[in-house]
């Protein structure tokens, strides 16, 4: 017979039988009962509280990393992929036709050459566990410039995942000029394909007003937004770039109230985050569940599936909101790190 709740349970086993301190014992048998834990789903505030990632404080200090793949080979290159960066401060994107293909030396001289010469060498980069980072020559190398390497994990919404909605912010762009295929072709009759088109979406992005700074990431890291198109057509443009004298109390109010509006969205972000989520309270060496969203190869029917899988040993805790687990053999393969959300005592 299931217990479809210890309170029913409870009730059911009264009408029948009674034993010494039998409350106790039958309260004890039903919260430890390894069938209920796995099928029963979690109900209630979720484990993990909002952890900030480190603000900066200037400029391309911080950044998201991710390549964005599978497009179709565009410009005498065939580049089929682009590297997309973005800076933390200033919310700056800037984006790199690639090969898929490339080797972890091409992809280290490519940002290199395009970001480090130009943008100095950041401090964290924030990224996924993508083979292009996570390569033994991507370690040693950024950790010779003293870079670190900062991996999200899947299934962890509170990830600052810049890049992953810059890509759909791109891509959504992107399609609004080839929504017919790749290519596009404009009023004079020349083509034009995705690596074309893709400065001119970074320039439409990089000085349209971003929500948590409440300015353009160009303003923020220039102190002037660059010359656009719209503004050749009119015949008195106005005064694009500040006097030499007040460019530096410019650039410093603009970053400080940059840097003012990041804190204020990132603390917002945290309030509304920890008001359903609390802090877990687990130990090295208990054994507890794991949710079954990141095991996709269970057998059986999808919806008769249990909803928790295990019990493991947890091996360590890896700040608040990160367990790493001793996995059985049945599930080696799998990476042994887990956000706290997904976990159950």
């Amino acid at each position: 017979m299931g217990h479809i709740s210890e309170d029913r349970t409870k009730e059911r086993v009264e009408r029948t039988a009674w034993w010494p301190k039998w409350e106790k014992k039958f309260s004890e048998y039903i919260n430890t009962c390894e069938r209920c834990q796995k099928e029963n789903r979690k109900h209630g505030k979720k484990y993990g509280l909002f952890q900030h990632i480190e603000e900066p404080r200037n400029l391309w200090e911080t950044i998201n990393m991710e390549w964005v793949t599978g497009l179709v080979p565009g410009r005498k290159e065939n580049f089929n992929a682009f590297l997309i960066t973005i800076d933390n401060f200033s919310k700056n994107v800037r984006c790199l036709p690639c090969h898929k293909e490339d080797e972890a030396i091409d992809n280290a001289l490519l940002f290199g050459n395009e970001i480090i010469s130009t943008c100095g060498v950041p401090k964290i980069i924030i990224s996924d566990r993508d083979p292009k980072f996570t390569s033994e020559f991507c370690t040693n190398l950024y950790d010779i410039l003293g870079t670190k390497l900062a991996f999200f994990i899947d299934y962890h919404p509170q990830t600052d995942r810049l890049a992953e909605r810059m890509i759909q912010t791109m891509g959504d762009i992107l399609r609004r000029f080839c929504a017919y295929g790749m290519e596009y072709k404009d009023h004079e009759g020349y083509t034009h394909d995705w690596v074309t088109l893709l400065p001119a979406v970074q320039l439409a992005y990089n000085t349209r007003q971003h929500s948590t700074t409440g300015k353009t990431p160009s303003l923020v890291e220039k102190v002037w937004d660059p010359l656009l198109p719209v503004y050749l057509l009119k015949k008195n443009l106005l005064t694009i770039h500040p006097t030499a004298k007040d460019f530096h109390d410019m650039l410093k109010k603009a970053c400080d109230t940059a840097a003012r509006c990041i804190a204020e969205a990132k603390e917002y972000k945290k309030q509304r985050w920890d008001k359903t989520h609390m802090e877990p309270d687990f130990k090295e060496g208990e054994q507890v569940l794991v949710s079954n969203l990141n095991f996709n190869d269970l057998k059986g029917p999808k919806k008769m599936r249990d909803s928790f899988v295990g019990p493991f040993n947890i091996i360590k805790l890896i700040g608040k909101n990160v367990v790493e687990f001793k996995l059985t053999e049945e599930f080696s393969r799998k990476h042994p790190l887990f956000p706290v959300s997904l976990v159950k005592q």
